[in-house]
């Protein structure tokens, strides 16, 4: 399982993350937008995420993608504006075993895996903690 969010201006979006089944993973609605100093909202918006999952989305071929959903939650008109003053994280869960990611922009290719940013929990670790931490990352990013 694999869930995205963008902390920008202020503000974390969490959107559902579906999955093809080539496990290539796509941003779809519905999007939670909460304040980064929203505690609550922002346990509340991630607990809903977590909780659809990873629908399954077709795979499509680069000219078929539709727009992106985010850019209309933040009042811009395209994916650039929306990126260019955003950052990304995710959760990913594997066998039980969670991990946050932290992305950096590289110009050419969008974002790339920060290692410096990830955080690895130890087995036996709830998903609820995991959710906490990523919340104290957002409300206190680097």
């Amino acid at each position: 399982m694999y869930w995205q969010c963008y902390l920008r201006a202020g503000l974390v979006y969490v959107p559902t993350t579906g999955v093809t089944k080539h496990d290539l993973y796509r941003v779809i609605e519905p999007v939670s937008v909460v304040p980064a100093s929203n505690l609550e909202g922002l346990r509340r918006a991630f607990a809903e995420a977590l909780t659809r999952g990873n629908p399954e989305v077709p795979a499509l071929k680069p000219s078929d993608y539709p727009p992106p959903v985010l850019p209309k939650y933040a009042g811009v008109k395209t994916w650039n504006s929306f990126a260019r003053n955003a950052s990304l994280w995710a959760i990913s869960e594997r066998d039980g075993s969670y991990k946050i990611l932290g992305y950096r922009r590289q110009a050419a290719n969008g974002w790339v895996q920060d290692k410096k940013q990830e955080v690895i929990f130890p087995s036996g670790t709830t998903i609820d903690q995991v959710i906490d931490r990523m919340i104290a990352t957002l409300q206190n990013p680097s």
